[in-house]
């Protein structure tokens, strides 16, 4: 658990091959962001604003990908995914089959947390 409050949990999801892969999740049961209201809709999007922030801070990764899908998982939940050019799926979507196999580089989910909690806690 990187950050939490009452709408959201932050979590550094712990997926082969990527250092800066974070899941931002509602609390509560929703499938859809249209079931949240329009002011929780805005505090999610803060939140997922401020795991690319953080992310952006202690990774620098090239690029950072923000994916809601939840076809698998019908549960509103953002992926913000640190990118690099030699992780195992880049440049294509960080699912599917990887395309390289590559270790995942140093992460410190402590200043991930850190920087989280500068931004939404101040």
């Amino acid at each position: 658990m990187l950050w939490r409050n009452s709408l959201c949990r932050v979590v550094l999801a712990d997926e082969p091959g990527y250092s800066g892969f974070c899941r931002v999740i509602v609390e509560r049961h929703v499938r859809e962001l249209t079931d949240l209201s329009s002011g929780e809709r805005l505090a999610v999007h803060r939140i997922v604003e401020a795991t690319e922030r953080a992310l952006r801070a202690t990774l620098s990764p090239e690029k950072v990908n923000v994916l809601s899908l939840g076809n698998m998982v019908p549960h509103v939940h953002v992926h913000v995914v640190a990118r690099f050019a030699d992780d195992p799926h880049f440049p294509g979507p960080p699912f599917g089959a990887p395309v390289r196999s590559t270790r995942p580089r140093p992460c410190d989910p402590g200043s991930i947390a850190a920087v989280l909690a500068a931004l939404l806690d101040a």
